[in-house]
């Protein structure tokens, strides 16, 4: 494909962040990189980790963020883990919690890249990647906290920060379900949480098709997957880097 459009796409995690070129068709022209979250994360720091990856991969035409948190139009309204100067689950620090809060971070690495930039949120990437394009679709990813993308006839949704819902009174998904709780209960117990989650949350949404992804969905048990439904359907965490080619018709 001599002429097919190369997309950078970037997925950006609490504990890692991933990457990968690919053609027009999603084939990737690179073995996927992986480098740690940077902390403390800056908006600049974060603009030049994007190009100190770009450097070690094949050039691309466009680059497609997958970042996690509220983005509206590419610009980052809050994001969870960024604002905590030693990751997730810490102490937050409002000098990071301002400088995050509406920065644009889309035009930015478009700027600094001199290629166009989409900057979604990482679930709505990640569902980029698997969606059928029928029906009522919902991706949840299980990672660091939990993602949430919500597809109708192929179509995204605004998004709502579903993880900062609450549950059980005194907590909220985000945390219910994400990797702290994960490693602290043990896969069989956390998978358990998942089995409650999807109940609680098929009511609310009628969905044709639930996906979950991210990098802890291939740690649920298979007592699980058994229970969960023919509507629910497990998909690779690398759908958060192959959906950076499909996100671009959204």
């Amino acid at each position: 494909m001599a002429n097919s459009l190369m997309t950078l796409a970037i997925d950006c995690g609490g504990l890692s962040i991933k990457a990968s070129v690919l053609d027009s068709a999603g084939t990737m022209h690179s073995q996927p990189i992986a480098i740690p979250t940077p902390y403390p994360l800056s908006p600049a720091k974060m603009v030049e980790t994007v190009m100190e990856i770009a450097a070690q991969l094949p050039k691309a035409d466009r680059i497609t963020i997958g970042f996690p948190g509220m983005i509206r139009h590419g610009v980052v309204i809050h994001t969870p883990h960024y604002i905590n100067p030693k990751g997730p689950r810490t102490k937050s620090d409002t000098e990071l919690m301002a400088a995050w809060k509406g920065f644009d971070l889309q035009s930015a690495v478009a700027s600094a890249m001199k290629v166009p930039a989409l900057v979604l949120n990482d679930a709505e990437v990640h569902g980029a990647g698997v969606i059928s394009g029928s029906g009522l679709e919902v991706v949840l990813t299980l990672g660091t906290g939990l993602g949430y993308a919500l597809f109708d006839g192929g179509k995204l949704a605004p998004h709502i920060e579903l993880s900062h819902a609450p549950i059980r009174r005194s907590t909220s998904y985000d945390t219910w379900i994400g990797e702290h709780e994960r490693r602290r209960l043990g896969d069989a117990f956390w998978s358990r949480r998942v089995r409650d989650m999807v109940a609680d949350l098929r009511p609310v949404f009628h969905w044709d098709r639930l996906y979950l992804g991210g990098g802890n969905s291939n740690r649920l048990k298979p007592s699980t997957l058994k229970v969960l439904g023919d509507d629910v359907v497990i998909v690779p965490n690398a759908a958060g880097i192959i959906g950076g080619v499909r996100a671009w018709e959204f």
